[in-house]
This record gives structure tokens, sequence and C-alpha cells, in this order.
């Protein structure tokens, strides 16, 4: 009998398992996980802070004996060493596990700025339930609160706070808001919009020290002090993979895996935000931290650890991001590509804002603010890869006809996306 280890009891690790039950109906599976709680949601937990959700309503599965009925053995602890000789996983409660088939599913963790005063009284970061418990304590109405970090995940937690009701103040180290996922035209459109909602913004700035007391003392890059009640480290995450030091498994960003995503070491898997897999739109390995690619690796992965061929398709390269009502999108390549030719169309009256980056005759990534009526044919045009023909120099000229194009080039070529989804419930 085949036992199925597998390390991180988030969406990644939850639908792996419950995957290789279906397939595999006697053989034993071991969810490694090491927070208290049932097995949760990270992105819910903004709309826990609104009050839209109570803590049950984060978990994953809505049944308390869910993981018993699949006959799943739950083990709260931390994976400290994977040895992938001896096939054996140790933990920080003293156990050690042996396995047939592991899966690395462990997630990122938040980076940790190295800033004096981190440690103080009412600084905290975003990322579990017991933060969320300690941020709704501090962040009542009126609150005077700053963000580090004005990112992907910043943006949402900011979304939150903004529907608290606290006075909210975001630092930014790069030079617009949401730097990894917006050129500078759309991040200072974000910006600007969270300015006008009341939101003070610096971008381009540095906090350099917290200082402890009641209110905490900020010292921000510049000279300037800003007192808070309560400051959120969002300042980004990276793959949590630290005890697979000398492991014997690859490790590069994250953890590398193949189509299969298998790693190195036969038997060994990866999937979800500590994975890097290969992306064939790209053409490269990438990480991409947003919750559809874990669950695709984690189902592609138990597959293959039940014995069943399957091949991820690629990694999905998109993030919608809804900021205080104003809705951006990025998918693909938006920095565009060496030798490529790209488009840009700026209503900065209208608050809205579309850039298109070629390679050749495809759409290979995209930008947009405001823009809410392609977002189905962007990303279908993009991870299609579809040749465009005489329709790229159409969206050179008006990058608005993207429908057109879609309908054009897409349809006639046999290409689904999910473009006509999207128009369907438009």
């Amino acid at each position: 009998m085949t036992h199925h280890v597998i390390l991180g009891a988030g969406p990644a690790g939850v639908i792996a398992a419950e995957t290789i039950r279906k397939h595999a109906p006697t053989d034993t599976i071991t969810l490694v996980g090491d927070e208290p709680e049932q097995p949760y949601s990270r992105m819910a937990i903004p709309y826990l802070l609104i009050g839209n959700i109570d803590e049950p309503g984060t978990y994953l599965r809505k049944t308390a004996d869910h993981f018993e009925r699949l006959r799943i053995t739950q083990v709260r602890a931390k994976a400290t060493a994977v040895d992938s000789a001896k096939r054996t996983v140790t933990l920080d409660n003293g156990q050690t596990l042996g396995f047939d088939k592991l899966l690395i599913a462990t997630g990122s963790h938040p980076v940790r700025p190295p800033i004096p005063g981190m440690d103080s009284a009412g600084v905290h970061p975003c990322w579990t339930l017991d933060d969320a418990r300690a941020i709704a304590r501090l962040a009542q109405p009126g609150a005077r609160v700053l963000q580090m970090g004005a990112g992907f995940i910043g943006c949402i937690i900011m979304e939150a706070l903004k529907q608290r009701g606290v006075q909210l103040s975001v630092v930014e180290m790069g030079d617009r808001m949401v730097p990894r996922m917006m050129g500078p035209t759309a991040g200072g459109m974000i910006r600007d919009w969270c300015e006008t909602q009341g939101v003070q913004v610096f971008t381009g700035t540095k906090v350099e020290a917290i200082q402890a007391g009641t209110p905490l003392k900020v010292q921000l890059s510049g000279g300037r002090t800003v007192e808070a009640d309560l400051v959120i480290s969002a300042t980004g995450v990276r793959p949590a993979i630290g005890y697979l030091k000398d492991s014997g498994i690859t490790c590069l960003l994250g953890v590398l895996t193949d189509e299969h995503l298998q790693t190195n070491v036969p038997g060994v898997y990866a999937a979800g935000d500590c994975a890097e897999a290969f992306d064939k739109v790209s053409g490269k390995t990438i990480v991409s931290a947003i919750q559809p690619n874990a669950a695709e690796q984690a189902r592609v992965a138990a597959l293959n650890m039940v014995g069943q061929k399957a091949e991820l398709k690629g990694v999905t390269q998109i993030n919608v991001l809804d900021t205080l009502g104003l809705i951006s999108t990025s998918f693909g390549n938006w920095e565009g590509v060496p030798g490529g030719e790209h488009v840009e169309l700026t209503d900065q009256a209208g608050g809205r804002h579309l850039s298109l980056q070629f390679k050749g005759d495809i759409l290979v990534g995209c930008n947009s603010v405001g823009w809410t009526d392609h977002v189905g044919v962007m990303r279908g045009l993009v991870e299609g890869q579809v040749h465009l023909g005489e329709w790229k120099d159409k969206l050179l000229a008006d990058p608005t006809r993207l429908m057109d194009a879609y309908l054009g080039a897409a349809q006639a070529q046999g290409h689904w996306s999910g473009a006509e989804d999207t128009r369907r419930r438009a």
C-alpha cells in the first residue's frame, strides 16, 4: 500500500489529498499542516477583516469530519527536514514520517524586512488567522494604520482596512503601486485613485525604523515620521522551502518541477506557491503564487502520484485586482519581450489605461486599469498564443478592438479561451 505524505494544508495540499483519495481508495494519505485551525484559505482573510464572513467561513472544507470521512490523517506540525534518500520527513513535534510519494505544498511565507522595531507591539504581517485576529483588535474605526507594501496582496489588505473605517497610510518602496504587476502609467493611476479615496500613499519611500510605544512612530526615508496605532507588513512573500536544504531536491526560487510537477527526485512532487513550474507561454520556469495555479498544479501532481500520466498545460500569469473599486488586470508578459512591439492607450480623465504587448503577431501580455470590458478576451488571446495575423496591425492602431480581434482570429483558428463565457456573463 502506497503512503502519500503531503506537506502543507492550504488549497494545493487539500486538493491533492482529495484527488489521491478519489483515484486510490486504499492508499494511506497524511496531510501535514503547521497551524492549529482547520485548513483554510489565506485569500479569505481580507473578507474576514471586512466582516463578510466569520472564521469558519475561511475554512476550505465546511464539514468538521471532512478529512476523517476521506481517511486523510491530519498532522499538525511543521516539516524541518526531508531526506530524499531515506524517504523520510522530520517534523518539529519529534515525529519522523516515512513516505512512498511526497508532495511539497508548503506555500509561501511573508518576507520580513530588516527594519529596526519590527518586533514592537502593534506590528503585524497579514498572513495567518492569528494575524487577522490581532489586526481586527487594533484596526478599529478611526485608528491610524500604516501599511508597508502596495503589491497585489497589499492592495487587497488595503481594501479590507478601508472598509473598517481606519485612517490609512501606505508606504511602497517602488516608484508606483503594484510594481510587479503594473507599468508606471497604470501604477500611478492606481495611486492617484487611492488618494482620491482618502488613502495617504508614499511611493519611492522606505520605512527606516519603527519606534515602539503608543502610538508607534514610523520613520520614513526623506525624514518624515508618521504616527500609527497599527503597522502592517505586506512587503511580499517567498516560497517556504528552507527546510529542503540538504534534502537532495533541486530548488531555485521555488522547488523545480517538470511538466508532471515531479522534482529531480522520483516520487517527490511540488505544487502551489512553493513550486517553480514550466510555463509554455513564456518558455521559462516561474513561481506564480495564485490560487487557480495551486489548484491545477495539485490536481496534476496528485494524478501522477497515483500513476496516471497528467501534464501541466501552463502556468497562468493572471491577476485581476479590485483596489477600492478600481479594477486593474495583468496578464502574461505585461512588461513586453525583447524585440516585441507594444501599444498604449491612456484616458487619464476617465481613469482608464490599456497596454498590449506583442511578440510577432501574438499578444504575449497586457495591462489594463478601469477597462473591464474585455478581461476574458485578453486572457484568452494571451494564454491561447493566438496568431493574430492582420489583426495585430489593427490592434496597434486601435487597442480597444480586442473583441473583434478575438472573433476574427481566435475563433477562426478554433480556439476556446473562456472569452465567450465572459461575454455571456457580461
